[in-house]
């Protein structure tokens, strides 16, 4: 239940004004991170106090690019982030990492692989 709420909040505030990132609760998703390893049996992979400094970095990178990524990309990105369920600035980040780069590869490289 408590992943639902997460979820149905981070959904809510995935769709930033124009031109800006999207505003997450990085507690709540680093807590749904942590909860649902215990679920599982499994340990965390970091504490919530470690997840949160990520996301934050994560952001403020995020801030720097946002700004200049096209917006079929930041699109695709959020897009793709909400169909894996809880997003975070790790996520898109990195999403947006990944599509700049393959973007940025000539055509023949891309292809070979």
């Amino acid at each position: 239940m408590k992943r639902a709420v997460v979820f149905f909040v981070a959904l809510l505030t995935l769709f930033p004004a124009f031109g800006q990132i999207p505003k997450l609760d990085v507690k709540a998703i680093c807590e749904a991170r942590s909860a649902d390893a215990k679920k599982v049996g499994s340990p965390p992979d970091q504490s919530i106090t470690d997840c949160m400094t990520d996301e934050e970095s994560a952001k403020q990178q995020l801030n720097a690019l946002w700004a200049t990524t096209p917006v079929p990309m930041r699109k695709q990105c959020q897009s793709d982030a909400r169909s894996l369920g809880i997003t975070s600035y790790l996520d898109l980040l990195t999403c947006i990492q990944i599509a700049q780069d393959t973007k940025s590869r000539p055509r023949k490289e891309r292809e070979k692989q």
